[in-house]
């Protein structure tokens, strides 16, 4: 036996009950995400002058609107048509707050919460911290400034005055909630290409949504005031968050059950919203990204390969006979695929199209428009022929390579002609016919089409000399069309060659201003082959004249569109 004695081990503590302490120093996660908020905010003011300058510009516009319109609504108060007012720009407002962050995706950094996934976050405290870093700025900021506004006009003794406190809460916390929600259910979408493209096109939407609201304004001026909305906000008042401001209207008329209902909806679409929320979260936190899994390439290739052969057979048939078809039909397919795939030029040909439908028509439709009008389509169809060189942008010097002669210069800007009429000559008519349908004006019709086709031709014929003079870069990033520094050149290229081309349709306009003062009505059908005639003249003639320019500045011309 061992003299010396053994020694037992010590025993282990016992485990501690509940999950361990946080780490010293931690903060909780609302308070972090606030914080990240506001340094994102200083950091980005901190990048440029110009960017501090346009932020301060822009919040000082906001707080002055802000002001005026809670004054105005506040005026409104004991009106008849305050709840009328109010509940439709507190819909307006909600509509907003849905679709900004679908075409600005790129304005607020924290929209993206995939820039998370990588922390240990669970999505329930995420969303709740998250709720409360979207209240700072100026949108929320804003929002507030006419909720409190719209509830002052709304609210009518104390018991409304009551309500009015959480209503408003509510109806904040609901516009916020829809926007993340919003952005988080379409992150996938915003951070692809299709998303990016969705972006460029906001401007389409600003542009068509202006011009729905004034034709709308116009038509509540004169049919009978604000009356018209009374249907519209009957229904309105029970959709969230109209329906908080509405209970406040309700509590002053003593409509205590209708009240009650309209917050208990908005509370049940404040917990949906939430609740949609978080699932997005969870499914952007653990399901993988679809570019990540393999695609069944084979019936998409086969799908490519069938447009692509029909696309080729179109531009077969555009291009002229002779031993100069392949490189004309290669041209015509090539821009017909800009239109179609690159995001600034397919924005540039949406906005065009949609504008020049919309003013004559609306116009037409209004009572107040005339046929002529229908040239807008035209002239806004016909710019898109200026900076041919700029929508390729670097890439143009494979373009350069293949230009040797004025030859094959006229041969590249006539087959860039081509696939531009391919889109404006029918749209043109089209539009012209519909205004003079909706019109009556089938006698002035031969006048309008012949008109639209001389004006095509004679954009096409300064669009192609201005492409070969006044070349500049389109930046494929961001909302800007111009390159820094190359704003001048957009702007001679485009207003100078608009009116250059205007002023090449004075003969025919002389032409039809001498048919009607000479009392010659009979012989006015004349100005549709006379147009057809003299914008073949103009463009072909414009085509032959930037022909040996451009093919003796294409160094100038491929410094100034590799730029952006």
């Amino acid at each position: 036996m061992s003299d010396h004695a053994t020694t037992a081990p010590a025993p282990l503590p016992p485990a501690a009950a509940g999950p361990p302490p946080p780490p010293p120093g931690g903060r909780p996660l609302t308070a972090t995400l606030v914080r990240l908020k506001l340094s994102l905010l200083r950091n980005g003011l901190r990048q440029s002058s110009g960017r501090r300058a346009a932020y301060i510009a822009s919040a000082v516009v906001s707080l002055l609107f802000a002001a005026l319109l809670v004054l105005g609504l506040v005026a409104l108060r004991g009106h008849p048509y305050a709840p009328t007012v109010t509940l439709s720009l507190t819909a307006a407002l909600a509509l907003g707050w849905a679709v900004m962050p679908l075409f600005f995706p790129s304005g607020d950094e924290t929209l993206d919460p995939t820039r998370l996934v990588m922390l240990p976050l669970r999505p329930e405290p995420l969303v709740r911290s998250l709720l409360v870093a979207s209240l700072v700025g100026l949108g929320p900021f804003f929002t507030l400034c006419l909720l409190t506004g719209s509830l002052v006009a709304l609210a009518h003794g104390w018991a409304a005055a009551a309500v009015a406190i959480p209503a408003g809460v509510l109806a904040l916390l609901v516009c916020v909630a829809l926007a993340r929600a919003v952005a988080a259910a379409n992150t996938r979408l915003l951070t692809s290409r299709k998303g990016r493209d969705l972006a460029v096109l906001s401007g389409l939407i600003i542009a068509v949504g202006a011009q729905v609201v004034n034709f709308a304004v116009q038509r509540i001026g004169s049919a009978g005031g604000l009356s018209q909305l009374d249907p519209a906000v009957a229904v309105l008042r029970w959709i969230p968050p109209v329906s908080a401001l509405s209970s406040v209207a309700e509590a002053g008329r003593g409509q205590w059950g209708q009240a009650l209902a309209q917050l208990v909806l908005t509370v049940a679409a404040l917990g949906l919203l939430l609740l949609w929320w978080r699932r997005s979260l969870t499914k952007l936190m653990t399901a993988p990204d679809g570019s990540t899994l393999g695609a069944a390439e084979g019936p998409a290739r086969k799908n490519r390969a069938d447009r692509t052969s029909r696309l080729t057979l179109f531009s077969y048939a555009l291009a002229p006979a002779g031993r100069e078809r392949e490189r004309t039909a290669a041209v015509i397919e090539r821009s017909l695929r800009y239109m179609w795939r690159d995001p600034k030029t397919k924005a540039a040909w949406i906005t065009s199209l949609a504008i020049g439908l919309i003013v004559p028509v609306f116009n037409a439709v209004q009572g107040s428009g005339s046929v002529y009008l229908a040239c807008f389509a035209a002239g806004m169809l016909g710019v898109q022929m200026y900076n041919q060189f700029g929508q390729d942008t670097s890439a143009f010097w494979m373009v350069a390579l293949t230009i040797s002669s004025a030859r094959d210069a006229y041969v590249e800007l006539r087959a860039r002609a081509l696939a531009l009429l391919t889109v404006t000559l029918p749209y043109a008519t089209l539009v012209t016919v519909l205004t003079a349908a909706l019109l009556g004006a089938w006698t002035e019709l031969p006048e309008a089409l012949g008109l639209s086709y001389a004006l095509l031709g004679a954009m096409t014929a300064t669009g192609a000399w201005a492409s070969a003079r006044y070349a500049y870069s389109i930046p494929q990033e961001g909302n800007k069309n111009v390159a820094p520094g190359q704003a001048g050149l957009a702007w001679i290229s485009v207003l100078g060659g608009m009116v250059a081309g205007a002023a090449l349709c004075l003969p025919l306009l002389g032409l039809q201003i001498g048919l009607h003062v000479g009392g010659a009505h009979g012989w006015l059908w004349v100005m549709l082959p006379a147009g057809i005639g003299y914008g073949v003249l103009l463009a072909y003639a414009g085509l032959r004249v930037a022909a040996p320019r451009t093919a003796g500045r294409l160094p100038e011309i491929l410094g100034a569109v590799s730029r952006g």
